[in-house]
C-alpha cells in the first residue's frame, strides 16, 4: 500500500494529518473537483530534472511549473520535465504521476512554489490515485526542507478563485 511509507515517516514523527479518499481521478484539477478542495490549496508534484539530476517542483494545482525561473534559482544549464519513464522506477511504492512532496522519502530535493507557504494547510497526493493527505505546512517544511521561491506561471482561466 502506497501511503503506507509516508503514514510511517509522519507517524514516527507525532505528525497529524488527515487522510482524504476519492474515487478514481489523474489529475490535479479532477482530484481538486471531485475534493471541493480550492486548486490553491491542492498541491501537485511535478518531476524535473536539473542538469540531468530528479528534483521535486511542488507547486499549486492550477499552475505550471516556470522552469526558467527553476533555473535561475538553481543555477542550473538545463531544466526540463521528466518524463514518466525517467521517474517512475524512483518511486516504487507509488501510482505514476501521484508522487507525494516528500522529496527526502526518495533522495531528491524539493522546490516549493511560495503561494504553497501563504497556505496554512497543505493537501496533495499520498502516492495513489485515490488518496490525499492534508497536513499543517509548517510540518511539511520542518520535515522536508524545501526550498521555497516562485517557480510558477498561472493560466488565468483555470486560477481564478
Amino acid at each position: 500500500m502506497p501511503l503506507s511509507k509516508l503514514r510511517e515517516f509522519l507517524d514516527s514523527r507525532h505528525i497529524k494529518y488527515l487522510v482524504i479518499s476519492h474515487s478514481l481521478a489523474h489529475t490535479a484539477q479532477g482530484i481538486a473537483a471531485l475534493t471541493h478542495c480550492s486548486g490553491k490549496k491542492l498541491a501537485k508534484t511535478v518531476i524535473v530534472k536539473i542538469d540531468g539530476i530528479l528534483a521535486m517542483a511542488v507547486v499549486p494545482a492550477p499552475a505550471h511549473v516556470d522552469l526558467n525561473q527553476l533555473r535561475a534559482l538553481t543555477g542550473a544549464r538545463l531544466v526540463e520535465i521528466a518524463s514518466e519513464r525517467e521517474f517512475q522506477h524512483a518511486f516504487p511504492d507509488c501510482e505514476t504521476g501521484a508522487m507525494p512532496p516528500f522529496g527526502n522519502l526518495y533522495n531528491m530535493t524539493v522546490y516549493a512554489d511560495a503561494d504553497l507557504a501563504e497556505n496554512e494547510e497543505i493537501t496533495f497526493s499520498a502516492g495513489t490515485h485515490r488518496e490525499l493527505v492534508r497536513m499543517n505546512w509548517d510540518d511539511m517544511v520542518r520535515l522536508v526542507s524545501p526550498v521555497v521561491s516562485d517557480l510558477t506561471h498561472y493560466r488565468p482561466e483555470v486560477f481564478a478563485a
